[in-house]
């Protein structure tokens, strides 16, 4: 590698293997112009990752490393977390969609309350676990870096988003947590709720397709009575229902952060889109409300629509795959003609 002008090199989806790892491990402990390789869906696998491991001790320049899809194990994540503790410039580092499970979970936690410069890192799509999110979460209860932190289909389920809550308590610097498909409960996201009620940074939170029903989405709403920072809340393919629908509505009507509500796919008919619409009629900070793939109707369609006609922030509105037909449509229509800031509405019927 000894192009004196490269910055990034993708390799995503190629059939590199162990070799090729181990050839770009060589010429990265040279290279000083590269801070961007993808390397994704390659089959790496543990030897590979070690090989770039070795590259990194070293590497001056690197700041961004995509290796999902590689089939990298624990092994691989604890050479990974050992050059961690050393490297200097790395700011991202993506390794979803492997095969990593608590231990290489474990290691990472310790490179990551060594770690200075490390904001990004995605475990998505791997098998750490409740025990491997209660390693990461006594990292982030030191670490002053990490603001992304990604760990959606663990299965970490209630148990470790206790853990998290703890440490969401004295963490300072994470902004996203991505939650979703991690088989967490009403009673997870009544312990993140408690967290979310001192914390200040945390902006973005995904709890999308777990098992959050009323009681959770209740507890969610007591949070952002008060919660300063939450701008976007992802509950997308949960059973909220009409109850949680009228629960997180009551809210609405007076937060003044929240901006993006996803409730894809939330069980939420008539009774919760009209509960809704009232939150709209005073809200004026929320620009994007997604209510796809409910069983919402005309009678909730009208109430909408009653709603968008006095709304003067909401700009992007999600109602297709609902049960919506020629009368609520019309009334959607009617509401068009006076409200000037929707600019999207998705409607299919």
């Amino acid at each position: 590698m000894t192009s004196s002008t490269l910055t990034t090199l993708n390799l995503r989806n190629n059939s590199i293997g162990y070799n090729g790892a181990q050839a770009l491990s060589e010429a990265l402990k040279t290279n000083s112009t590269v801070t961007t390789l993808d390397l994704g869906g390659n089959s790496i696998g543990d030897y590979g990752a070690q090989a770039l491991s070795e590259a990194l001790k070293i590497n001056p320049t690197l700041t961004t490393l995509s290796l999902w899809g590689n089939s990298i194990g624990d092994d691989g994540a604890q050479a990974l977390s050992e050059a961690l503790k050393i490297n200097p410039t790395l700011t991202t580092l993506d390794l979803r969609d492997n095969s990593i499970e608590y231990n290489g979970a474990q290691t990472l936690s310790e490179a990551l309350k060594i770690n200075s410069t490390l904001t990004t890192l995605n475990l998505g799509g791997n098998e750490i676990g409740y025990n491997g999110a209660q390693a990461l979460s006594e990292a982030l209860k030191i670490n002053s870096t990490l603001i992304t932190l990604s760990l959606w289909g663990n299965s970490i389920g209630d148990d470790g988003a206790q853990a998290l809550s703890e440490a969401l308590k004295i963490n300072s610097t994470l902004t996203t947590l991505d939650l979703r498909s991690s088989s967490i409960g009403d009673d997870g996201a009544q312990a993140l709720s408690e967290a979310l009620k001192t914390n200040s940074t945390l902006t973005t939170l995904n709890f999308g397709d777990n098992s959050i029903g009323d009681d959770g989405a209740q507890a969610l709403s007591e949070v952002l009575k008060t919660n300063p920072t939450l701008t976007t809340l992802s509950l997308w393919d949960n059973d909220i229902g009409d109850n949680g629908a009228q629960a997180l509505s009551e809210v609405l009507r007076t937060n003044s952060t929240l901006t993006t509500l996803d409730l894809r796919y939330s069980s939420i008919g008539d009774n919760g889109a009209q509960a809704l619409s009232e939150a709209l009629k005073t809200n004026s900070t929320m620009t994007t409300l997604d209510l796809g793939g409910n069983s919402i109707g005309d009678n909730g369609a009208q109430a909408l629509s009653e709603a968008l006609k006095i709304n003067s922030t909401l700009t992007t509105l999600n109602l297709r795959d609902n049960s919506i037909g020629d009368n609520g449509a019309q009334a959607l229509s009617e509401a068009l003609k006076t409200n000037s800031t929707l600019t999207t509405l998705s409607v299919v019927f």
